[in-house]
């Protein structure tokens, strides 16, 4: 098939998880054609069945905010036309699944039919599709794409009790490339992080106030009195002040490390003893994934999906979203036993291992199938 796929090229999960069906996509023969404002980070390498194109906005006066959608939806009909495609796949609804519907529909006007398949992602239901300023038309697109799906049964039931969606929506879970998350030795940087062979505690995501940040080191405080530990904080965003002032408020400076953004995150997953997820909201909860990929339990709240992929006392253990203390109780009931830590992430990694893209992929394949005759 020739696929195209239309994401945002970012270091957020929507495009992590597009970017990687597409290369998946390609290693097993599909053309897959890239539309996107620029490349995607995880799309380094050359590959001989995926090609990129370039979404360029032209600046005029005229307009205060230039007119991305219009941009979108016109070069979609371009790679369309040119490239022959058979599907159009767009992650996350706005502004992709509008562009994408507008362009099908110039596209019918030249006796062309594309399929557009939708895969909602989180926030774009969440958060942004439920803003009056978005709705109607996060609505309309979800009811107009030929196919929809959702990363999530939690994610799946919020649309459909925010938005009045006729379509079926079909849940293919996240994945996970074993190929990159896997258990890596580097037990050389673990001590220099923990030199008198601290337990390492980790937590990744973009410190926005949904992910509550502040709850993983106030957990975090009561771990480190009764088990020696560090905890490491990766990733940058509006809450990182604030964690800051809390980590010198609480005295817990000299055991807290702030790496801000990492790109070889799997490495530093590979050292670590537990993953803190306190997030609000999690549509999936792709970082905790990624974690138990690397053989690291997760200790997170039973928010959104999270417990589809968490599960409670066995890959880990889910709070009550806001209770740092249960979090920290759970967390050192692992930590205590080198034996119960050992067990838990050995079942971990298996728990991940039925995430695996090569058990997901034939799902978006046999879901694309039926839209292209």
């Amino acid at each position: 098939m020739k696929i195209g796929i239309v994401c945002y090229p970012t270091f957020g999960g929507s495009g992590i998880v597009a970017t990687e069906l597409g290369m998946a996509l390609a290693d097993k023969g599909h053309h897959v054609h890239f539309i996107t404002f620029t490349q995607p980070v995880r799309l380094k390498n050359f590959h001989a069945n995926i090609y990129y194109h370039e979404v360029s906005v032209a600046k005029y006066d005229l307009f205060q905010n230039p007119p991305y959608e219009i941009a979108l939806a016109s070069k979609i009909v371009d790679v369309a036309i040119y490239e022959n495609l058979d599907i159009i796949h767009v992650h996350y609804a706005i502004p992709h699944a509008s562009a994408a519907f507008m362009a099908k529909q110039i596209l019918k006007d030249r006796a062309i039919d594309l399929p557009v398949v939708t895969t909602l992602h989180g926030t774009d239901i969440t958060l942004v599709g439920k803003d009056a300023s978005y709705a109607p038309v996060v609505e309309f697109s979800i009811n107009q794409s030929d196919g929809v799906t959702a990363v999530s049964r939690s994610l799946r039931q919020d649309t459909y009790k925010h938005f009045d969606i006729r379509n079926d929506i079909k849940v293919i879970p996240n994945f996970i490339d074993f190929e990159r998350f896997k258990h890596l030795d580097k037990d050389h940087f673990k001590k220099a992080i923990c030199p008198n062979g601290e337990k390492l505690i980790i937590h990744v995501s973009n410190f926005r106030p949904v992910k509550r940040v502040q709850d993983a080191v106030h957990a975090f405080n009561l771990i480190r009195q009764q088990v020696p530990s560090k905890l490491l904080l990766v990733g940058d965003g509006p809450e990182r002040h604030n964690c800051e002032q809390l980590c010198r408020m609480l005295g817990a400076c000299d055991d807290i490390r702030f790496l801000g953004k990492q790109d070889a995150v799997e490495e530093l997953l590979s050292v670590s003893d537990l993953f803190m997820l306190p997030s609000e909201s999690e549509s999936f909860g792709l970082a905790a994934l990624e974690a138990m990929a690397c053989g690291v339990p997760v200790i997170a709240t039973n928010a959104g999906g999270i417990p589809e992929v968490v599960e409670d006392g066995v890959s880990g253990h889910l709070s009550r979203v806001g209770d740092f203390v249960d979090m920290a109780e759970k967390s050192m009931q692992i930590l205590k036993s080198d034996k119960t830590l050992k067990s838990f992430k050995e079942k971990a990694f298996e728990r991940a291992k039925s995430f695996h893209i090569q058990a997901i992929l034939p799902q978006y394949e046999r879901f694309y199938e039926k839209f292209v005759p």
